[in-house]
């Protein structure tokens, strides 16, 4: 997956931030793509489960559900790729049960349009991760019973060429004005 190329045929760069939340259950990575289309979540007093449909050049790309089969409420959250990315996922973690480790308790996301959310309860510690210029394109995180942590792949947007002069020449007159 970290082979990809982007529309003009260079190698796609991607970063990898987090995962906030516990230690327990088991890591899991879904790579990075070009976009994400759908999540789905399971969720009640905590999230139970996440399963996302990545963008692979044009194709949906079905990621593996990662968490246990509770929650007693679902969330489908449709983008409406390309035009729509996600930009930002905030949320919450802390133990579910006295003496438990942390989980995650609540999911936020944020696209380029709109904004999904909260999903579960909002207690514990905050997090979030906004991304400014670029998008998130891929999940990872750890899971067992419940999602126990989550992290992300995320890919900085390309500005073509005439937007950079743009940007250059705006920056310049503002210069000169202050």
């Amino acid at each position: 997956m970290d082979g990809e190329k982007d529309q003009a045929g260079e190698k796609k760069k991607a970063i990898v931030v987090g995962p906030w939340g516990g230690n327990g259950g088991t890591n899991w990575d879904d790579g990075n793509y070009s976009g994400v289309r759908e999540i789905s979540l399971k969720y009640g007093r905590c999230i139970d489960s996440i399963c996302v449909v990545y963008d692979k050049n044009g194709k949906p790309v079905s990621g593996e559900k990662h968490g246990g089969s509770g929650g007693s409420s679902t969330a489908e959250i449709k983008l409406q790729f390309p035009e729509e990315f996600l930009t930002t996922v905030s949320g919450h973690y802390s133990p579910v049960v006295r003496g438990g480790t942390p989980v995650i308790r609540s999911l936020t996301f944020k696209s380029n349009q709109r904004s999904f959310g909260p999903f579960g309860v909002e207690e514990g510690t905050p997090f979030s991760f906004p991304m400014e210029g670029g998008q998130i394109v891929g999940f990872k995180g750890r899971c067992g019973w419940f999602l126990d942590a989550i992290g992300f792949h995320i890919s900085r947007h390309r500005t073509t060429k005439v937007m950079q002069k743009v940007q250059q020449r705006f920056r310049r007159l503002t210069s000169s004005v202050s």
